[in-house]
């Protein structure tokens, strides 16, 4: 069963059926899991969802806050998800990409996630961010824009 890890970007058009690419996204998941794979999700992922939905400034009809813990605990507990917990040598690890590819603050999250999702086997991201993940050439990106 293949493991393929979510991006924020991907949670929040599933969620907010208001974006254009909501229901591509729907789609593309549909798809997924229809062929048998696993889900994976840090945490973090889900931090950032709750912060993203319940913004005001980005959103006509944000999620309140109530709403988007009850979403963000959907995924995390839902059976086609393997929740993903980084370890102490996956914060090792991501010092050494900040490094190796000579990253900035802006990019402190991403090469996290992108380090705790390369540790957990995972070759397959969905995202709408290709470009966040390109830099560590071990990734293919499936955006819902594209399918």
């Amino acid at each position: 069963m293949a493991l393929i890890g979510v991006d924020t970007t991907f949670l929040v058009q599933l969620e907010l059926s208001a974006l254009d690419v909501s229901v591509a996204a729907r789609r593309l998941l549909g798809r997924v899991l229809q062929e048998g794979a696993e889900l994976g999700i840090a945490f973090q992922v889900l931090s950032e969802f709750m912060h993203i939905v319940t913004d005001t400034k980005r959103f006509t009809f944000p999620l309140d806050m109530s709403q988007a813990v009850d979403r963000a605990k959907y995924w995390w507990e839902a059976r086609e998800v393997r929740q993903i917990i980084p370890s102490v040598s996956e914060c090792a690890l991501t010092f050494k990409w900040l490094e190796k590819y000579g990253l900035g603050r802006k990019r402190l999250l991403d090469t996290q996630l992108a380090v705790a999702y390369h540790c957990a086997g995972i070759v397959t991201i969905i995202s709408s961010n290709e470009r966040d993940f390109e830099i560590f050439k071990c990734f293919k990106v499936i955006s819902p824009a594209d399918q």
